[in-house]
């Protein structure tokens, strides 16, 4: 699974007003600002968040952008299926961008492929905004853990 640059800016956004849930509206330049991202960008972005109910807008000078909903019912699950559509490591254990392929009968790898679609699945679906702002940020050593990083393509 690849996060797309969409889904990326979108949990950002999500996240940034997760954080001030219950606060006064954030303008989209000081979202672009604090998540240093492309303002053009975000505003198909917003128009998306709205679309679902995830945000709302206010318009004038002291309006902006607002969590629509609690932090506790909107899912990376949901955003990234949104966004991306698949969750799924590959098109042959996918149920919405399924493709056969002619080797599934005798295939040993798509069981674990299936699994790591099924944990990845429940994980993100278990993922709320709110448990994201609770979350430490990624420290580099530990992307880079050698006990981790066994192979290329990591």
């Amino acid at each position: 699974m690849k996060l797309s640059r969409k889904a990326d800016y979108a949990l950002r956004i999500l996240i940034t007003l997760a954080a001030r849930f219950g606060e006064s509206p954030i303008s989209l330049s000081e979202l672009a600002r604090m998540n240093d991202a492309p303002k053009r960008f975000l505003e198909h972005i917003v128009l998306d968040l709205k679309s679902q109910g995830w945000i709302e807008s206010s318009p004038g000078r002291k309006g902006g952008y607002v969590l629509a909903q609690p932090p506790e019912q909107i899912t990376m699950g949901q955003v990234i299926r949104f966004f991306d559509g698949v969750i799924a490591p590959s098109p042959c254990v996918s149920t919405s961008a399924h493709r056969p392929c002619s080797q599934a009968r005798l295939c040993r790898f798509r069981r674990v492929l299936l699994e790591i679609r099924n944990f990845a699945s429940r994980y993100l679906d278990n993922m709320t905004l709110a448990r994201l702002i609770d979350l430490d940020p990624v420290e580099d050593h530990e992307v880079f853990a050698l006990e981790l990083a066994s192979g290329d393509g990591i």
